[in-house]
């Protein structure tokens, strides 16, 4: 007779070495794509239990994801503090930290139209010309869509060209896209020339750019009051109405929203990203931190990440 071997299953045995998982669930704005990637890999090599799920769009949509979709959400990260300032608080989160800046180029490849000529005092005719294909993204879901107009508005007046915003506004409309990292594929499959960008996003594509000057790429704090002078309308937190963005110099903030299922995890993740380990990812990849960390609620912030604002280290 052929022996019978019979197996028993008990049920929740199936895998004996399996670990509960937390799932911290991160809306975060499209440049902070390779960075938050590398955060996350690192921060979940320390904690084995954790799982974060990232998942990219235009600042503007990541809010409207919250507030309209009520899609759940522990922690959004925005490439603007105005749109967490504006969409977001108080009703959803009572807090946010600015923590990176960044600045505005034109980026292209080497195939793109007159890329041997393009310099930083004659950007604006080499994108004006027929044969020459430029894109941005959208400004009423992507702050990088709104201040590729502001850039525009601003060199207007730094050139003295009158009428450049309009015209240039006017031009390769077809190519506008929800966010700034989706242009990305429309220079590396040729189909443009050039883009606003920004410039870590450039650097972590390895992508040529132009810098422009200071006065009008919305890096540069001590010109905050040149920046206030240009604004522009766009989609506001509810439908069919609007909202006025002020140029300002380019300031990232995050915030653990205030019914955040997974709180307590979300908010030790928000602290690696502020601490030195976090700030020197964002570092390599282009994405200089704002030093000091900065808030206007500071009497909201937990605790927990209170340590990193030096104002709270000095009381």
């Amino acid at each position: 007779m052929v022996p019978v071997l019979i197996i028993f299953i008990f049920p929740g045995c199936g895998n004996l070495n399996s670990e509960k998982t937390s799932e911290i669930i991160v809306f975060h704005a499209g440049s902070l794509s390779v960075p938050f990637r590398e955060l996350k890999n690192e921060y979940e090599k320390k904690h084995s239990s954790v799982n974060i799920l990232l998942e990219p769009a235009g600042s503007i949509v990541c809010a409207r994801k919250i507030t309209e979709l009520k899609k759940t959400c522990d922690i959004i990260a925005s490439a603007d503090y105005f749109v967490l300032n504006e969409l977001l608080i108080p009703e959803y989160t009572s807090w946010s930290v600015r923590f990176a800046t960044n600045e505005i180029v034109i980026a292209y490849h080497e195939k793109s139209h007159f890329s041997s000529e393009i310099n930083s005092e004659n950007w604006m005719d080499i994108l004006s010309r027929d044969e020459v294909i430029y894109a941005r993204s959208d400004p009423d879901a992507d702050p990088g869509g709104y201040r590729a107009v502001m850039t525009l508005m601003l060199a207007e007046k730094y050139y003295n060209i009158p009428g450049l915003t309009e015209k240039m506004l006017a031009k390769n409309k077809d190519y506008i896209r929800p966010k700034e990292v989706d242009l990305i594929a429309l220079i590396e499959s040729n189909s443009i020339d050039y883009m606003f960008q920004y410039k870590s996003v450039a650097i972590q594509h390895g992508l040529s750019y132009i810098g422009l000057p200071d006065e009008i790429n919305l890096s540069d704090p001590s010109k905050e009051d040149l920046y206030n002078s240009v604004s522009l309308d766009v989609k506001g937190s509810k439908p069919y109405t609007k909202m006025t963005v002020k140029g300002e110099y380019i300031n990232y903030s995050l915030s653990v929203l205030d019914n955040a299922p997974q709180r307590d995890e979300a908010i030790d993740f928000t602290c690696f990203v502020l601490s030195d380990e976090g700030l020197e990812i964002l570092r390599k990849q282009g994405q200089n931190p704002i030093i000091p960390f900065s808030s206007e609620q500071f009497d909201k912030i937990p605790s927990k990440i209170l340590h990193y604002l030096p104002d709270y280290k000095a009381n």
